[in-house]
């Protein structure tokens, strides 16, 4: 197993459970990946991912296994914001995907959009909708469905805090599996969402851990190694065979290799780069959440540089019991690293919410490198997680797990055909 990310994590301890001999290379000096933890201010919280995809059940049933359960929350309901340009904030209508919205005629729509980018969005329920096909990425679609004004003004802000990218840039299969076939059996864009949300199952679509999703990787670790996986921190993997692997310190490992870690059995195709800034701050204007659990921002929106915030100690309960009165977690999401991190983070704060920061108590600035697609691998290699284009914790994990049960399978016909008296006897 090569990469010690939450996907090897998982071949490794789902293989070891299953009695088969592992062992994982990490070329760092830490497991689990973009899943992570930071202390500040001397509150320990997420420095990755800080919550996961309900949809499928793969990362609640595995957290179940791990002695986790009880330790699953969901986050505070609250609409996400938006803040636009000339700084104009308001919550981000409710019915919608990606920021398309379902009813584009619905008064929080119109209050977001305008009257005249409402109306022209509305053509998307007379106009026929021939060739679903056709449509590449989010833009293309939502651009000639519903019109520029629902792109920018909806769209943009919300693939921008999400995906870190365009919505020209982004694949509707990525962003949305079920669009397509949604607007086949639909015929409007309208119709497709209006689809997709009643298919999505009713509360919270994400949940955490208290304490930090980060747990996870290292209940993985721990569960893996008491059932036998040997893990190596620092073996960095020079060049790979079919047999195994030669590392850089000019060891070899025999065995069969599962890649989870990009970039090493192919390239990175695409790649998105995140800045996340965590602060701690002291702040009694926040204590009422002014912009929910978080808020998204339109590209280009006077006088703030961060694409996204989130108000980490509103959106999740555990934290916020950790902290004294009128301190909060915060954290916000940039394309770049700022000049000044501490300044930049006051001004955003200040611009997004409308709060008065009496202090900033911690601040960690950290960047995420994220491989959204790498160059398929030969068919008779495995893959999981970013090494095979996946990405995001729910869809990793159920792509790990039934790697696992793929290989143990695999390792299992071979062996009884291998006895005497077997298929090969």
């Amino acid at each position: 197993m090569v990469g010690g990310g939450v996907a090897g994590l998982v071949i490794a301890r789902d293989l070891a459970r299953a009695g088969v001999e592992v062992t994982l290379l990490e070329a760092s000096d830490r497991l689990g990946g973009q899943l992570a933890s930071v202390t500040v201010a001397g509150i320990e919280v997420d420095a990755g991912a800080e919550s996961f995809a309900t949809r499928g059940g793969s990362v609640a049933a595995l957290a179940a296994e791990l002695g986790l359960a009880a330790d699953i929350v969901r986050p505070l309901e609250s609409p996400a914001w938006l803040v636009g340009r000339h700084g104009r904030a308001r919550p981000l209508p409710a019915a919608g995907v990606l920021g398309i919205p379902a009813d584009p005629g619905a008064a929080d729509v119109v209050a977001a959009i305008g009257l005249a980018a409402s109306w022209r969005a509305r053509l998307d329920a007379v106009v026929p909708l021939r060739h679903p096909d056709s449509y590449r990425t989010v833009g293309d679609l939502v651009r000639r469905r519903m019109g520029s004004g629902v792109l920018r003004r909806l769209v943009a802000p919300v693939v921008r805090g999400i995906f870190s990218t365009t919505p020209d840039a982004l694949p509707l299969e990525l962003a949305s599996p079920g669009m397509r076939d949604a607007l086949r059996a639909t015929g409007s864009l309208g119709a497709a969402v209006t689809r997709l949300r009643a298919a999505s199952p009713a509360g919270s679509q994400v949940g955490g851990l208290r304490g930090g999703v980060h747990r996870l990787a290292a209940s993985l670790a721990a569960d893996a190694r008491a059932h036998g996986a040997r893990i190596r921190l620092g073996a960095r993997v020079a060049r790979t065979d079919s047999a195994g692997v030669h590392l850089e310190d000019g060891e070899r490992v025999e065995g069969r290799v599962v890649f989870a870690a990009s970039g090493l059995a192919t390239p990175a195709m695409r790649t998105r780069t995140i800045v996340v800034a965590i602060a701690v701050v002291d702040a009694t204007d926040l204590d009422n959440a002014p912009r929910g659990t978080g808020a998204l921002v339109e590209e280009g929106a006077d006088g703030i540089s961060a694409r996204a915030f989130t108000h980490s100690s509103a959106k999740w309960r555990w934290l916020a019991e950790e902290l004294p009165p009128g301190r909060h977690v915060v954290r916000l999401s940039y394309d770049g690293m700022p000049d000044e991190p501490e300044t930049t983070v006051l001004t955003d704060l200040r611009a997004i919410t409308g709060a008065r920061i009496d202090a900033v108590v911690g601040l960690d600035v950290r960047t995420w490198t994220r491989t959204l697609e790498a160059h398929p691998v030969a068919d008779d290699l495995d893959a999981v997680g970013e090494a095979a284009s996946t990405t995001g914790l729910a869809s990793i994990v159920a792509g790990a797990r039934q790697t696992a049960r793929a290989i143990a399978e695999r390792i299992s016909t071979d062996v009884r055909a291998a006895r005497p008296g077997g298929a090969e006897g």
